[in-house]
């Protein structure tokens, strides 16, 4: 009776922090400060870079409801997390962390955190703060089921051994490699958060303490947001965020229509501009800044994990519920037409969910080419068998065949306007449908589209497909299952790819998922790109390097996830000067770089 008693003071004591968890014994403790460093000891600290973004933020919360746009990354990828991943080797390299071991168990990590690592009001960042960031997202104030669910079931338990040792376990066995894609979480600040029913209200503006270089410092809502780099942050003598993250300030200015912020480019308002847009490539850089050498172009070839890009259709709108209805619209879409006109051949179909993941994608898979006669057979078949105005079908009961596509930047209306017009000659009617950045992305998060024009990022070492597949996360707002799709074969595929160990079981898992995918004709993907295009003062200096082969862009100043590929460049503030002052002329430099580019590109 005693010893059961003992055992359940125990439990209870390790419970509440009153007795420390006992660390296994035989961990092998590993770290890596030997690969090869990717920052230019050469670079300068100092200066403003100049940025801007096309719509103001809905908030600054990381998660909850409006959080998942493009101001997002700002925040959230300047929080480290317990490690990172070396953007050219794929080898973790310390962050919050300067070691960690694995488990017996294959669903276990051990840490040990850098006692020098400090939140961005000074308070030292704990095991306390991560055994805090899991309550934090199990927490239904924060209004974010994908994360209540993924700190449930993918992340089950984080223990605490002293005030700087942890360990993560994973809700499965896994691999080493997916181990690292599940367990590298970001603690939140425990001293700063309170959980109450107004949350997200309470938080929405708030402006959060960060593990990373840089803070908020200044905000003029609808129009600018600042941030300057702490002189004295921790993480300056780390081994891989030496000579990183250089500027002194960040200021992103709101400028809706990118002509305008295009002219501010030249003007030498912002500091680069990214030109991956064909037009913008090809019709828009023979100006007297670029011929006098001013600004410099490079086109950078990376290797790095695409996202899905394409038209995602929301099988809860009545039409779209016919599987027949969705694979004739795929081949009223005339994707390769945009591709070699108004794209000028520069970018590259894309045929499944997401490419550039190795075996996890089934290359066997090829889009639904644009095929009138097959797009109208399939029309007819559900229906839809008479011509009505303009040429569009009808079926009937005098519904017309029509499709509103909802998209957020207005470059792309003249690529999708191409769309339109050949959908035509197979009876389709596309209907564009442009919406500011923030609100357009958040009329597709509360599921009010018929059809998505969008791209995700790619992220992570692995496809993700619990959160746009999955059935529990269909007809819910603010959940990425844009689709509100529902399916019975697809859900059982996701939940066995998420506990599946072996990286080849898994990987066929992946493949079978993409096929379903495609069998059900929800998504027509759109277009990839294998590198970036940017142009950028020649005061603005980059690494010998330019990048690296996981750099999505040379010019991002945070740290990059799941890679460290960011804040490599500086500005040479002396030459600033001189350009400012004009009159100067150089020599014109347009490079490309192709040292990470694929064969198959």
């Amino acid at each position: 009776m005693m010893k059961k008693l003992m055992s359940i003071i125990t439990v209870w004591c390790c419970a509440f922090g009153l007795l420390a968890a006992e660390l296994p014994a035989g961990l092998q403790w590993e770290t890596n400060n030997e690969d090869p460093i990717f920052a230019s000891p050469e670079a300068k600290r100092g200066g403003v870079f100049n940025m801007m973004m096309t719509s103001f933020p809905l908030t600054f919360r990381t998660v909850g409801p409006d959080s998942n746009g493009g101001f997002r990354s700002f925040v959230l990828e300047n929080q480290l997390g317990l490690y990172s991943m070396h953007p050219d080797t794929d080898r973790p390299i310390p962050a919050l962390a300067t070691h960690w071991a694995f488990g017996d168990d294959h669903k276990t990590m051990y840490f040990k955190l850098n006692p020098r690592a400090r939140w961005s009001d000074g308070q030292p960042v704990t095991a306390d703060d991560f055994l805090f960031a899991l309550e934090f997202m199990r927490s239904e104030v924060i209004r974010a089921p994908w994360y209540n669910n993924y700190y449930t079931e993918e992340i089950v338990d984080i223990t605490k051994y002293d005030e700087h040792t942890i360990s993560v376990t994973a809700g499965s066995p896994k691999s080493r490699q997916e181990l690292l894609n599940t367990v590298g979480l970001t603690p939140q600040p425990r001293h700063y958060y309170e959980m109450s029913d107004d949350w997200v209200r309470k938080y929405n503006w708030a402006v959060v303490p960060v593990t990373g270089a840089y803070v908020i410092d200044e905000v003029k809502r609808g129009r600018l947001i600042g941030f300057k780099r702490l002189d004295d942050w921790w993480g300056n003598e780390l081994t891989y965020y030496q000579h990183r993250f250089n500027v002194d300030e960040i200021r992103l200015t709101v400028v809706r229509d990118l002509n305008i912020a295009y002219r501010h480019f030249l003007r030498g308002e912002v500091d680069t501009f990214g030109l991956v847009l064909p037009e913008w490539w090809h019709d828009k850089t023979d100006t007297p800044e670029y011929r006098n050498g001013l600004i410099n172009r490079i086109w950078f070839y990376n290797d790095i994990q695409q996202g899905p890009q394409g038209i995602h259709l929301n099988t809860s709108h009545p039409r779209l519920r016919d599987i027949r209805v969705r694979q004739g619209i795929a081949h009223a879409i005339n994707m390769q037409r945009m591709l070699d006109t108004i794209l000028r051949g520069d970018y590259e179909r894309m045929h499944t969910f997401g490419t550039g993941y190795g075996d996890f994608i089934d290359y066997d898979i090829r889009a639904r080419e644009f095929d009138i006669t097959k797009a109208r057979a399939l029309f007819a078949d559900a229906g839809y068998d008479r011509q009505g105005p303009g040429g569009i079908l009808m079926n009937g009961e005098g519904d017309r065949l029509s499709l509103a596509l909802t998209y957020t930047t207005q470059e792309h209306t003249s690529r999708l306007a191409i769309l339109r017009e050949e959908a035509r000659k197979a009876g389709l009617d596309l209907q564009l449908n442009l919406v500011d950045g923030a609100t357009g992305f958040k009329v597709m998060l509360e599921k009010n589209h018929e059809a998505a024009w969008l791209g995700w990022g790619g992220g992570g070492l692995y496809p993700q497909y619990w959160e746009f597949f999955h059935s529990v996360n269909a007809d819910k707002p603010q959940t990425n299952n844009l689709f509100n799709i529902s399916d019975p074969l697809l859900d059982q595929l996701v939940e066995s790819y998420r506990i599946t160990f072996e990286l080849q079981d898994k990987a066929k898992i992946s493949r079978q998922i993409q096929r379903r995918v495609d069998e059900l004709a929800i998504f027509i993907p759109g277009y990839q790109v294998p590198y970036t295009r940017e142009a950028y003062w020649r005061y603005v200096k980059l690494p010998d390097s330019k990048g690296t082969k996981q750099s999505p862009s040379l010019f991002w100043p945070m740290e990059g996830y799941p890679y460290s590929t960011g804040g490599l460049f500086w500005i040479d503030t002396k030459l600033q000067d001189e350009l400012k002052a004009g009159g100067k002329q150089y020599e014109s430099v347009l490079e490309v770089v192709e040292t990470w580019r694929r064969k198959e590109s």
